[in-house]
């Protein structure tokens, strides 16, 4: 088990790294929040199977405070850590190893039943998932665990950005209320169920009724506007807003719609109640680098 953490852009933000039972999405313990498709899984799929090795973590989020998980900075806060890195963002990563029997006892207990999202990492997941039940091995076989990364949802230096759509086929979106730039756009959607349009160089705040404004973004516009062609081959996915606008002026896409970071509460929420967002609805950051921790996927090497 280890702690890691990463400092960046004045912020700090502290993860846990342990090795994670694969279930099933059935069993309500994984829960996963967007959708995935068949050709990342594939290719992932394959270097498992030329590595036999889970190379870098999946990113899991949980609500520990009132579940009796150990506070992670307390339990690094008086000890120097085994390595000290600058990763290729830039940012200071400080890793600990934890021995403690009685930390990981605890640690164990609070996670035992408690339900986790998944953050980043969904195709990986699945892709853990089919690798397990074709190697097989005993319950407690490596094979059967992924190299997992565990933040609190109310850690303070737990960063979400909204990613932003750019549709290359359309009709003119109406409706919207006229504002005068992206910097008012972008503002004007802070606390709304809301999204911000650009087209034919105006930019407007889209009101819509619903909970969560990417569900709402999809269910009333986009896919009334494509109607049943595939989503993938005519959406475009960027998390920088003004390369959006620069998108649809340069005439690759015909019209930018802008979002709010999304409410983790609230995506948790609907993950426990079995739903799914549309691909690309969340974005953690920054990710945590590879290469920090291997967990080697054998069904003769029990955990």
């Amino acid at each position: 088990m280890y702690v890691h953490e990463v400092i960046f852009n004045g912020r700090r933000r502290h993860d846990l790294i342990a090795a994670l039972r694969l279930q099933p999405y059935q069993d309500r313990m994984v829960l996963p929040h967007e959708r995935t498709h068949r050709g990342p899984k594939e290719d992932r799929l394959a270097l498992m199977r030329a590595t036999h090795v889970s190379l870098e973590p999946l990113w899991f989020v949980y609500e520990g405070r009132a579940s009796g998980v150990p506070q992670i900075a307390d339990v690094v806060s008086k000890r120097a850590p085994a390595v000290a890195f600058i990763g290729p963002e830039g940012f200071e990563h400080r890793l600990w190893t934890i021995t403690d029997p009685v930390i990981h006892a605890a640690v164990h207990a609070a996670f035992e039943s408690m339900p986790v999202l998944i953050a980043d990492g969904h195709h990986r997941y699945e892709t853990a998932l089919a690798y397990a039940d074709q190697v097989a091995g005993p319950a407690d076989a490596s094979s059967r665990f992924t190299l997992a990364l565990f933040t609190d949802i109310d850690d303070p230096g737990l960063e979400v950005l909204p990613t932003h759509r750019v549709l290359k086929a359309g009709v003119r979106v109406t409706g919207g209320e006229d504002v005068p730039s992206l910097e008012a756009t972008l503002a004007g959607l802070r606390g709304r169920v809301a999204a911000g349009v650009y087209q034919d160089s105006r930019f407007q705040v889209l009101p819509m009724e619903g909970d969560v404004a990417l569900v709402e973004l999809h269910k009333q516009v986009i896919d009334n506007i494509l109607g049943k062609r595939n989503p993938e081959d005519f959406v475009l996915y960027t998390r920088d807003a003004a390369e959006a606008m620069r998108w649809v002026d340069e005439g690759v896409g015909v019209e930018a719609f802008f979002l709010d970071a999304p409410d983790l509460k609230q995506v948790l929420q609907l993950a426990r109640e079995g739903k799914t967002l549309p691909q690309k609805s969340t974005y953690f950051y920054p990710k945590p680098p590879s290469g920090m921790v291997f967990l080697r996927l054998d069904p003769n090497r029990r955990l």
